[in-house]
């Protein structure tokens, strides 16, 4: 994208974010709106790929999720659909507008928000707040005054540390993977390709991005900045496990399948004996071993 390009798309948000700002100062049910993410921060600022996070704290917010009539005062959408919030808690209004602008409109119950100040005291309350804060924030609304309130329990500037994983949930995370790398050998062996390629590709890639964020945790300190879900990860993650991960996604080919999933046992089971290491806990070193060789040759019969 030119730069000229770029200016136009940067412009064409601010225009967006203004009308809606006018918007939800003239309803009053909606109490709070800011934005987050990369159109809010000062570290990864948006680039000209970026999208448009929106928080929409409301009274009722049924009616932004059920209706998409009300997205029209914001400019004219190509399509919406809903879907959850990244933390699974809410639903959030994806739209596409003109001009391919894209938007996260999450949804909020006034509530939810108040019910979260108030178990501020809460060391997991504290640090949503926290993460949200420190991350940065654009006010568009704030009619009760609950960004101002959170400011008030924690400065911008404090990050609150990541709790270590307990010896079980670290094990949890262990064991699942181990146990889903039988599960995709075997079903390689029976030729379901598309199983195969999805448990490996998504679910067992998703425990080794936990290990990952754990390995970096534990190798830096708990207030290391690991970005949520994978964002930025080929700056925080272990540069060598960053390299291994060019082997790790597998093709919908048999034979491809075969070589990533020796590359992401092995990858996860350094990085899990290291993490291991570092947090004094024990590793499951003999099931590990077990699960690898019945893999191995559960592959070398696989025709």
């Amino acid at each position: 994208m030119s730069k000229k390009s770029m200016l136009n798309a940067t412009k064409s948000y601010e225009e967006l974010i203004e009308r809606s700002r006018r918007w939800a100062q003239n309803r009053s049910d909606i109490r709070t709106v800011i934005i987050t993410g990369s159109r809010a921060r000062v570290d990864h600022p948006a680039d000209e790929w970026a999208d448009l996070d929106i928080i929409i704290v409301t009274t009722d917010p049924e009616q932004y999720v059920t209706k998409s009539d009300w997205i029209s005062n914001m400019g004219k959408p190509l399509l919406t659909f809903i879907e959850p919030t990244a933390t699974g808690g809410e639903k959030e209004r994806r739209v596409l507008f003109n001009g391919m602008l894209d938007v996260d409109f999450s949804i909020v119950p006034k509530e939810k928000a108040e019910s979260l100040l108030k178990a501020a005291a809460n060391p997991q309350a504290r640090a949503q707040i926290s993460d949200l804060l420190s991350r940065g924030i654009r006010v568009l609304v704030d009619k009760d005054n609950v960004v101002k309130r959170m400011r008030s329990l924690v400065t911008s500037a404090e990050k609150t540390p990541r709790s270590p994983p307990t010896q079980d949930e670290f094990f949890e995370v262990v064991n699942d993977f181990l146990y889903h790398g039988v599960f995709t050998a075997k079903h390689l062996a029976r030729g379901e390709l598309w199983w195969t390629v999805m448990c490996l590709d998504c679910y067992m890639q998703r425990l080794l991005l936990t290990m990952m964020e754990w390995h970096a945790l534990a190798a830096h300190n708990w207030k290391y900045d690991v970005w949520f879900r994978g964002r930025f990860l080929e700056e925080w993650a272990e540069p060598e496990a960053v390299k291994k991960l060019r082997g790790a996604f597998a093709h919908y080919d048999r034979e491809d399948i075969k070589r990533a999933l020796l590359v992401t046992m092995n990858l996860f089971s350094r990085l899990a004996t290291e993490t291991a290491t570092k947090l004094a806990y024990t590793y499951p070193i003999e099931a590990d071993r077990k699960v690898t060789n019945w893999i191995r040759k559960c592959l070398s019969q696989e025709a």
